[in-house]
């Protein structure tokens, strides 16, 4: 299956696992967050909404490795995963103090853009229980060896939210791999994270070590260039035209530098408006080589947050079950492109919605 082999269903407790922060996002819906006097919540983090599509969208057995502040707050946050069916049971809860000042729940406050008026974020995340993890804190060989696990995902947010986060992310892939466990890692840069701890050249520190540990690589041109270093020819400042061959030869030198990658894959979005963008993908692997997803040219988006990650779980779900480089991207395009036609961080559609827009079905009503 493209050089990757997963372990047997039967050997595992779960198909996938994440590493990754839980926040609780606030959403104003149509209004402004300076403005808002209500919001809408829902959970949501980069890595967590991998694992989340790939149980409600495609019924995998999920689960999610995470720390939360033992509150409300916290409750809250587990009730939502508990409803998106990801196992709660590697959460480790940490006492609240009482104010926060020693640990603490992430919050998310995300507006969704309309027009020429782009999406805005604001993560109110610092001394946070998850970012406090530290190595040791996880027995990863019983999660790997004696649960099983047959894919394990984290990425470049994770990494970022504190000094010992990128070694507690290093701890838990050397130890996935120890147990035969396939890792994939998606780069997902944040300016507003690494902005205070060194910018991009902390960023490109801490991810060149990640990246030259895991088999599977994700990402898009911002965060390849951020993350990496690599740059993008023929990608213009506003992300308004892409050309594929500039795609195609940036993941050519990074597979090149990083011989460890057996899959790498990357969104391609055109932002011609918050509301309208172009939609696509493309991705390789050691033995088939590039493909290409269906190119969306006016893609409607009510929600961009949590396409990428909706890509990924597409992505990794095509791979598990059907080993092929083609109908893994083609699963995640279609799968990150549905994600973005309703609010929330985390994806609404069904396998079958998935399927049926991979095979070109339209809008039309159904009934």
């Amino acid at each position: 299956m493209d050089s990757l082999s997963p372990r047997p269903v039967d050997h595992c407790r779960y198909d996938a696992v994440a590493l990754g922060e839980v926040m609780l996002r606030l959403d104003p819906g149509e209004g402004r967050i300076r403005t808002a006097r209500s919001f809408r919540v829902w959970e949501g983090g980069g890595e967590y909404n991998v694992v989340r599509g790939l149980r409600r969208c495609f019924g995998l057995r999920t689960a999610i490795v995470t720390a939360l502040a033992d509150n409300d707050v916290g409750r809250l946050v587990e009730d939502f995963m508990l409803q998106g069916g990801v196992d709660t049971s590697l959460v480790q809860w940490v006492p609240y103090d009482g104010t926060g000042q020693a640990s603490r729940n992430g919050l998310n406050f995300t507006e969704r853009g309309f027009g020429v008026r782009g999406a805005v974020g604001v993560s109110d995340r610092g001394h946070t229980a998850a970012s406090q993890l530290a190595t040791g804190d996880i027995d990863w060989d019983y999660l790997f060896g004696e649960l099983g696990v047959r894919w394990f995902h984290t990425g470049g947010i994770y990494a970022a939210l504190s000094e010992t986060t990128p070694a507690v992310v290093e701890e838990a892939i050397v130890a996935a791999k120890r147990h035969g466990t396939i890792v994939s890692y998606d780069l997902n840069y944040r300016p507003s994270l690494w902005k205070a701890i060194g910018g991009k050249e902390r960023a490109q520190q801490v991810n060149r070590v990640l990246v030259g540990l895991v088999d599977v690589l994700i990402g898009n041109e911002e965060d390849f260039t951020a993350c990496l270093g690599y740059e993008v020819a023929g990608a213009n400042e506003h992300l308004t035209s892409i050309d594929v061959n500039g795609f195609t030869t940036m993941i050519s030198a990074v597979v090149h530098d990083y011989p460890n990658i057996v899959v790498a894959a990357t969104t391609l979005r055109e932002v011609h408006s918050a509301t309208v963008n172009g939609w696509g993908a493309i991705a390789w692997s050691a033995t088939t080589g590039f493909v290409e997803a269906t190119f969306h040219h006016a893609l409607e988006i009510l929600d961009r947050v949590g396409g990428g990650d909706s890509f990924a779980s597409g992505l990794v779900f095509g791979l598990l079950d059907t080993g092929d480089i083609q109908q893994a991207v083609d699963y995640g395009a279609a799968h990150g492109a549905l994600a973005m036609t309703t609010p929330g961080d985390t994806s609404t559609a069904s396998r079958a919605e998935v399927e049926a827009l991979m095979k070109g079905a339209g809008a039309r009503v159904q009934r």
